[in-house]
């Protein structure tokens, strides 16, 4: 019997990569993933026989997995960032509880997400208290999200928001919008990254009146990681440029 890992390969270039990441993929029979990731770590691991599929074969990824695992090998699943937010650590594990993968160990490989990686790009806009909240109703309900983003504003938490906009979801990006103005001063300081750790990474420091029209320009997209600051967020300026940073509440 083999076992499945969850692995988190980071945001894309391999100096993101941990050390356990890299030793376990180097280590497994097969590596399991989405086309995109599966392409992104092909170039580090040529030799390793993958299995590739499309958007929204999530499930049909991870029971492949585990089948292979009942067969013997031991196989990575690949997310990027880390497989545990928004990736396919859960619902590796949800399946294995079924009887026909009884035996097969699931193994959670830590990655460094969009939050931390983009933060870093930005300055440090996570100092403080902060939520993640992924605006893609594919699996949440949008009432949910909304309730969410309500919630989040309120407790003048930094957000971070995952999966932001898309052709199909302009409008719940409108709408998130307004939620988010409603709870929150126009001049609240804001940022993006896009394409995180890859090739033709883009950030901006920007204000929060500006969200919407960033979208419509899409200058935001599914690629990109957005944050909002809560309300001792401000811009420091260094040598190299400005810089997002909320205060843990230190004194100088």
């Amino acid at each position: 019997m083999g076992t499945v890992y969850a692995v988190g390969f980071g945001p894309g270039d391999v100096k993101y990569e941990t050390l356990e990441a890299r030793e376990v993929l180097s280590g497994v029979d097969v590596i399991v993933g989405y086309k995109t990731y599966a392409d992104i770590v092909s170039k580090q691991y040529p030799e390793k026989e993958f299995v590739v599929s499309g958007m929204h074969e999530e499930e049909e990824r991870c029971k492949k997995a585990l089948e292979l695992a009942t067969a013997g090998k031991n196989v990575a699943v690949i997310s990027s960032g880390d497989p545990e937010v928004y990736g396919m650590a859960g619902l590796l594990y949800e399946l294995s509880e079924k009887e026909c993968y009884c035996g097969v160990q699931v193994k959670t490989v830590p990655g460094l997400s969009a939050v931390l990686s983009g933060g870093a790009v930005l300055g440090a806009p996570v100092g403080h208290d902060f939520c993640v909240i992924s605006l893609s109703d594919l699996l949440t309900p949008w009432e949910t999200i909304e309730k969410r983003l309500r919630a989040a504003a309120e407790g003048d938490f930094v957000i971070v928001l995952y999966n932001p906009v898309s052709h199909k979801r302009l409008e719940t990006f409108k709408r998130a919008c307004e939620i988010l103005r409603k709870e929150i001063p126009s001049d609240r300081v804001c940022g993006y990254v896009r394409n995180i750790g890859r090739d033709g990474c883009k950030s901006r420091i920007f204000l929060l009146y500006e969200l919407e029209k960033l979208g419509e320009n899409s200058e935001i997209d599914m690629l990109t990681t957005v944050f909002i600051g809560n309300s001792e967020t401000k811009i420091v300026e260094t040598p190299d440029g400005s810089r997002m940073v909320t205060p843990r509440g230190y004194k100088g």
